[in-house]
């Protein structure tokens, strides 16, 4: 399938529909943030982050999806603050440490590249959290979707919320209301769980977060029954059971690097990696299934709903005028240093996952 061009599928009149759209929606907190927020400052910043995620993806095809899949789980934890970007330390709790996010979670050498690259070009204006979504953006319209002015002047938290990681973050395994709660909870909606979920366009999943699909679903000693016959042998064979479950497979089986919108016309097909994403089609009667299915027929739609629920997201919670600060490092608080730093603990940046292992 063609992928829709960035210029067809978000004009200049969606998007500032879509600004006073969440302005209005999210009140004064959102309203804070702008599109222009480093124009004198820093106006080089979006592209910056663009250059830096384009030379990662020469060898890393998957850090796009990495890269968006960081911003989300920030977002829903502490609001959109950059929390899950810091390590531990004597005072803080990494949200790394999280079951979603443990030896799960990766891209964080690509944020402290771009980190150092607008430290180079503008030191102390740009946060933490403002990376996030500027990467995310860039991420997704690099690979062939939509692009959308990001709203920016978010600022770094000076603490992180290990508990808050362990309990707000949707997992593969959990069923459709569980998800939604979750969503629904952060100022979200149904068709903001449908939108999302559409980021697994791209992006890769181990074996642990869908093995529970393959040989003994919910306790049944079968096969989860909505898992096509087809994709259930080649993942058994992957993913065999008592294996490692260290296997990687794509999360859209058709374009796995191209973001479009073959991710619900694979869940049509029964071809959802993930319990979570095969549940907003196959749970009948469900309100997401009719959106899977506008989405699968109309990829226009799908980008510009997408656009909207990212904007969304990303005002969850911001940290605005004096609260928190700007970073001078990701991984730490301003004139603190990290355990890992200091040698006492090391986090891997690959594993399992709480949605998916992008």
């Amino acid at each position: 399938m063609a992928v829709t061009s960035s210029s067809s599928t978000c004009d200049g009149f969606f998007i500032i529909s879509l600004i006073v759209i969440v302005s209005s929606l999210f009140g004064t907190s959102s309203a804070q943030l702008n599109a222009t927020f480093y124009s004198g400052t820093c106006p080089n910043a979006s592209a910056i982050v663009r250059s830096t995620i384009q030379q990662a993806l020469q060898s890393d095809a998957r850090i796009g999806g990495s890269l968006i899949r960081l911003h989300f789980h920030d977002c829903f934890v502490n609001g959109c603050d950059g929390s899950l970007l810091l390590d531990d330390t004597s005072s803080i709790q990494s949200e790394k440490n999280a079951p979603a996010n443990a030896n799960s979670t990766r891209g964080f050498n690509v944020v402290d590249s771009i980190k150092t690259a607008l430290e180079n070009a503008c030191p102390g204006i740009v946060s933490c959290s403002d990376i996030l979504a500027l990467a995310s953006e860039a991420s997704v319209s690099l690979a062939g979707g939509p692009s959308w002015t990001v709203l920016l002047g978010r600022r770094d938290g000076l603490t992180a919320n290990l508990s808050g990681a362990n309990s707000s973050l949707p997992s593969p395994f959990e069923g459709l209301n569980n998800i939604t709660s979750k969503f629904v909870a952060v100022g979200l909606k149904t068709t903001d769980v449908v939108s999302l979920s559409g980021a697994h366009t791209f992006g890769r999943g181990q074996c642990v977060t869908f093995n529970n699909r393959l040989f003994n679903f919910n306790g049944t000693g079968n096969p989860d029954p909505t898992l096509n016959s087809t994709l259930l042998s080649s993942l058994q064979q992957l993913c065999p059971q008592n294996g490692s479950n260290t296997g990687i497979t794509n999360l859209d089986l058709s374009t796995p690097d191209a973001f479009d919108n073959n991710y619900f016309t694979n869940l049509q097909s029964n071809n959802g990696l993930l319990q979570s994403d095969q549940e907003l089609f196959s749970n009948t009667g469900s309100a997401t299934v009719p959106i899977v299915n506008s989405f699968a027929s109309n990829q226009t739609l799908f980008f510009e709903a997408f656009v909207q629920s990212m904007i969304k997201m990303g005002n969850i919670s911001p940290l605005t005028g004096s609260s928190g600060e700007i970073r001078q490092d990701c991984k730490v608080v301003n004139g603190q240093s990290s355990a890992t730093e200091a040698g006492d603990i090391q986090l891997q940046s690959d594993g399992p996952v709480s949605v998916a292992d992008m």
